[in-house]
């Protein structure tokens, strides 16, 4: 899968599957083990799921800048090692049968900062690692790890509370996040020129007024914004829409939902053939599209109520994000300087991240007022927006790759 990169990037891409697949296995275990052995209901779970996103929030901005000043494989490896010890004291405590949920709202945020840690300095440390020309096919790679543990780690933290116990979804866990440790302290990162140190303000202005005024990162992030609000509207009406209206039992929801996976896959399978076949711009504009053509599709069964239009729906919603993924990401990647990659990662990751709970509570409020079609018809809406934000920008005149900002 990666014999064609440096080694350096080799290691980065195992280190990458195991982080992401540990993260994946625990966020589908957390909850069940709250559920089963601490009898949690909705409320907890809320929490618990608040406590894990929290800190993509609140420490995006200072992780990204500290991504910028130190070595990024050093806190990709500190990251990730803070991820394991929320895990061994996870595992600690269900052997010593000392687990709250208190404790696992901890836990969870503590997890989440490693989580965030990682995230911030990846797509910074790419570019040091590979040629200018292989960029794209790396993030190809990194996200197809992504999409591999998306599928396959809920399925398997599941299946193992299930058939051996909570402990062993967390200790297998903890051996993934370990092994991601293991493979970041063998990888030889390049020395970057040392910089001035100035007030993080004025460092954090340098990234977000660098995102805002550049005519090709501003609506790709404002792309992006309007994906995720959209996106999370129609996450706020699906299940209750699937099991009213579809009449979907909870496996047929989860069937649904699997789809998603599968598809971030295949899409990660097929990005290479897209990206040679189009110009660079109308690659990166067929995530988008094909995100309009998904919540067409979910709409579609307002009209045909069917199980099979929704699982097509979620399948095409995975395919197009990580075409638009691996291409906007590349794209980011070189026109930004190398010595602010990481507060500019930060700078989308935050702003992404806040804009879910906008149409988590937008869905909420519309799904409550005018019903659960009405969410679907707004999120399509949404989605169309969000196409027509990167077609009408300068995006779509681009034949290649810009040139490097370094």
């Amino acid at each position: 899968m990666t014999s064609s990169f440096p080694l350096s990037f080799v290691r980065l891409a195992w280190s990458n599957l195991a982080a992401q697949s540990a993260e994946q296995l625990s966020l589908a275990a957390v909850p069940i083990v709250a559920v089963l052995a601490l009898g949690a209901g909705p409320g907890e779970i809320g929490l618990l799921a608040t406590a894990q996103t929290l800190p993509f929030l609140l420490l995006s901005i200072p992780l990204g800048l500290l991504a910028d000043r130190t070595s990024r494989r050093q806190l990709m490896a500190w990251a990730e090692g803070l991820r394991l010890l929320a895990f061994l004291t996870l595992i600690a405590s269900l052997v010593m049968q000392r687990l709250s949920l208190e404790l696992l709202a901890v836990l969870g945020f503590v997890g989440a900062i490693g989580t965030v840690g990682y995230s911030v300095a990846a797509p910074a440390l790419v570019p040091a690692l590979v040629p200018r020309d292989r960029i794209m096919a790396a993030n190809g790679r990194l996200e197809l790890a992504r999409s591999i543990a998306f599928t396959a780690g809920p399925a398997l933290g599941g299946a193992l509370v299930s058939w051996a116990g909570a402990c062993a979804a967390f200790v297998l866990a903890a051996v993934l996040s370990g092994c991601a440790v293991v493979l970041l302290l063998g990888l030889a990162e390049p020395k970057r020129p040392e910089q001035t140190a100035r007030h993080p303000l004025l460092e954090l202005q340098d990234g977000a007024r660098l995102v805002w005024r550049h005519a090709l990162l501003r609506p790709i992030l404002l792309t992006a914004v309007a994906w995720n609000i959209s996106w999370f509207v129609l996450q706020a009406a699906y299940v209750p829409y699937a099991v009213r209206v579809l009449g979907l039992s909870a496996g047929g929801v989860g069937l649904t939902l699997a789809s998603y996976g599968a598809g971030m896959i295949v899409g990660s399978l097929f990005a290479p053939r897209v990206m040679a076949a189009l110009p660079f711009g109308r690659a990166i504009q067929v995530g988008p599209s094909i995100s309009v053509l998904a919540a067409a599709t979910m709409a579609a069964t307002l009209l045909l109520p069917t199980a099979a239009v929704a699982v097509l729906s979620f399948f095409l919603f995975g395919v197009g994000p990580i075409i638009w993924t691996i291409t906007s990401t590349t794209l980011r990647q070189t026109v930004t300087p190398n010595a602010i990659l990481g507060r500019v990662s930060a700078v989308f990751l935050t702003v992404n991240m806040g804009a879910r709970p906008v149409g988590a509570a937008l869905g909420g409020f519309i799904g409550a007022s005018w019903g659960e079609a009405a969410c679907l018809l707004l999120a399509l809406a949404g989605f169309v927006v969000q196409a027509w934000l990167i077609f009408a920008s300068r995006v779509s005149q681009l034949r290649q790759l810009p040139a490097s900002a370094d």
